[in-house]
């Protein structure tokens, strides 16, 4: 009985340790994810899932609860990203757990419309690195951005 119970519970341990790559993601989600320092309550929202440019979904997120640096910004800090397409594996790598369902998304609309003509013509992609990176990134191309305007 002792070893059937230890078994049991070393497979619950580890259907607990898998990573999200299990999870359904769909339209209307909320996750947390694995932030940057300081980002803790930031969230993602799954705005839309393209699934028609290939075998692979494209999932397109708002990002909220952001300390992202942006000196072009009188505040120099934006709060919220309204449009990032990530691969779905960058999107398992990323997030812990599903905080919400069932909720109508932000309206990404207007990025969206950009991305997918950029896309279509070859001018855009989609991110494969984490979450955490990807926010990184975007910061990153702020600083230069507004580096290369005071030149």
């Amino acid at each position: 009985m002792k070893r059937k119970l230890a078994v049991t519970l070393v497979l619950l341990l580890q259907l607990l340790a898998l990573p999200a790559e299990a999870a359904a993601f769909d339209v209307g989600q909320v996750w947390s994810y694995r932030t940057r320092p300081g980002e803790e309550a930031s969230r993602i929202y799954i705005a839309r899932v393209d699934r028609d440019f290939g075998a692979k979904p494209i999932f397109h997120l708002y990002i909220d609860g952001l300390k992202l640096k942006n000196p072009m910004l009188e505040t120099n800090v934006q709060d919220h990203l309204v449009h990032v397409p990530v691969s779905q594996e960058a999107l398992e790598a990323s997030v812990i757990a599903m905080t919400q369902d069932g909720v109508i998304p932000p309206d990404i609309s207007e990025g969206y419309i950009v991305w997918r003509e950029a896309f279509e013509q070859g001018r855009a992609g989609v991110f494969t690195m984490s979450l955490q990176q990807v926010v990184q990134y975007i910061e990153d191309q702020f600083a230069r951005q507004a580096g290369a305007r005071q030149q």
